[in-house]
């Protein structure tokens, strides 16, 4: 998929929601090309998803593997975030996401600003909306927070969340749920890395003293009666918020 340079990072957000596994990007005649390594299914599927025509090529054998070169490890507010086939340096605290499983794998700047502007909290309980992999649950666990509770309306990334939070070796209180319609649990801080308008639904509902959101532009900022902002950090032209009750 090509698309022109101003457009391209909602172009990868859209692709890493439908292909989490990953995929490659490159620079061509001053557009930025997207190319995704999938079968003929799976083309067809992303075809109708994106709603547009799309060019495709033979790829030579062993394309299936070649995702994982580009899924590296990044480090946010001092936690590092990376894949299995990845070593963990010494001294840092760790979590390990398998890109082939999750919803969020650390690397997007949403995940990592969120991280950091946790990092830069005390800790206390912590609620996340919206957990998807449960990276953000899985690194606030890691950053002192306790206990940790995640919702998520998706019964699959409810089950990725609690295989990640296993093999991690943490406990998070994973709960399948409809952050927009059902009661949240009430917690210290509320995170939520998920589209505008359910970001501004959680806030309306969380029973929270502090909010960490995020998964929208720079441009934009959630609005919410009763919440103020504390702080915000941006990266690549995605933004964070760090919120406190009036």
């Amino acid at each position: 998929m090509r698309v022109p340079p101003e457009l391209a990072e909602e172009a990868r957000a859209r692709l890493l929601e439908l292909v989490p596994e990953g995929f490659e990007e490159i620079e061509v005649d001053g557009a930025v090309e997207l190319a995704v390594y999938l079968g003929a299914a799976g083309e067809l599927q992303l075809r109708d998803a994106l709603g547009r025509e799309l060019e495709s090529a033979p790829v030579p054998p062993g394309w299936e593997h070649r995702w994982r070169s580009f899924h590296r490890p990044v480090v946010a507010g001092g936690v590092w975030i990376g894949p299995p086939w990845e070593p963990v340096p010494a001294g840092l605290p760790a979590v390990v996401i398998d890109p082939g499983l999750a919803f969020g794998t650390g690397a997007h700047p949403t995940t990592r600003l969120c991280v950091e502007l946790l990092a830069g909290l005390e800790g206390g309980s912590l609620l996340d909306v919206g957990s998807g992999s449960g990276v953000l649950a899985i690194a606030a666990r890691r950053l002192g927070f306790d206990p940790v509770a995640a919702v998520d309306v998706d019964p699959v990334a409810v089950e990725v969340t609690c295989a990640n939070a296993a093999a991690n070796g943490v406990d998070v209180d994973v709960r399948l749920a409809d952050a927009s319609t059902e009661a949240l649990p009430a917690a210290d801080v509320v995170v939520a890395n998920i589209a505008l308008p359910a970001v501004e639904d959680t806030l309306d509902r969380a029973e929270a003293g502090l909010a960490v959101t995020s998964g929208y532009l720079v441009g934009e900022r959630p609005e919410s009666p009763g919440w103020r902002p504390r702080a915000r950090r941006g990266l690549d032209g995605w933004a964070a918020d760090l919120l406190e009750r009036d």
